[in-house]
């Protein structure tokens, strides 16, 4: 099965998932609960999982899947895949409770420990985001689908930092040359979805200080790329895919435009590495 032909399963896919959670974020009929990792998961994320590992296995049966709602094996017994699937079933679960609509659903097809194929379907929105290797990154809305870029940089404008809607700007000045360079924030809620709006050149930089799993990454990683941006960790090295016990991320960057000077920009000595 060709990666054009997976492609569609992943949007299919993504999609089957989003009406599934917009059912249960319309009328509110969810429970919620704190996992040990004291992040929120809800009846919806369950729901969404359960629709995306039917769909994946019944349409691309024989590739393996790695979810977030759903205990990872051994690594002795996942190292050697070729190629997984590598689910989000609602990044940004905090924003569902919340009622912004910044949520999405997240699908990932890594091969050969880096991400082939990336599908980010933010259902309140009506918006899909998808990238594959050598194809492109791309926009879907009701007008159509159209090809994605970073901004360009000039040397002159003003650097835009995506940050959360409860994110502190004093915590990201620790971490920005205010010196030499001028900043301004746009706020947006999912971790993919500031990472979306890189790679459509609504923001020139995210960074990520804290907690987050593969799966946060891994699709929206394909989409930056390919739309000609990075992630990288808080040291400027590449991030890794299934190569750990834990699937964990470190700290990380996700970066605009490569004539930035980011190095410059960026202090990520200070940045915490897990």
């Amino acid at each position: 099965m060709n990666n054009e032909t997976l492609l569609a399963i992943a949007i299919e896919s993504a999609k089957k998932a989003g009406l599934e959670v917009t059912k249960h974020y319309k009328s509110g009929n969810y429970t919620s609960e704190i996992k040990e990792d004291n992040s929120p998961v809800t009846s919806a994320d369950y729901a969404a999982n359960d629709v995306l590992m039917q769909e994946l296995s019944r349409l691309a049966p024989g590739i393996p899947i790695i979810s977030e709602e759903v205990g990872a094996l051994a690594l002795n017994q996942r190292k050697d895949w070729s190629r997984y699937w590598l689910l989000d079933p609602i990044d940004g679960t905090g924003e569902f409770i919340k009622g912004s609509g910044d949520f999405a659903v997240n699908v990932a097809l890594v091969e050969n420990g880096w991400p082939s194929i990336g599908v980010i379907h933010a259902p309140d929105h009506q918006l899909t985001y998808y990238g594959q290797n050598k194809l492109g990154a791309f926009k879907e809305s009701h007008t159509g689908s159209q090809q994605i870029h970073v901004a360009k940089y000039d040397g002159k404008r003003k650097i835009k930092v995506a940050v959360s809607r409860r994110q502190e700007l004093s915590l990201m000045g620790q971490y920005l040359n205010n010196e030499n360079f001028a900043f301004e924030y746009v706020a947006l809620g999912s971790c993919s979805l500031k990472n979306c709006l890189i790679a459509e050149g609504g923001a020139d930089c995210y960074l990520r200080i804290g907690p987050t799993g593969e799966w946060d990454t891994g699709a929206s990683h394909c989409i930056i790329e390919q739309a000609g941006g990075s992630i990288i960790d808080s040291e400027f090295l590449p991030l890794t895919y299934n190569q750990r016990e834990g699937l964990m991320n470190p700290d990380f960057m996700t970066l605009g435009a490569s004539n930035i000077p980011w190095q410059s920009i960026v202090t990520p000595h200070r940045a915490r590495r897990s």
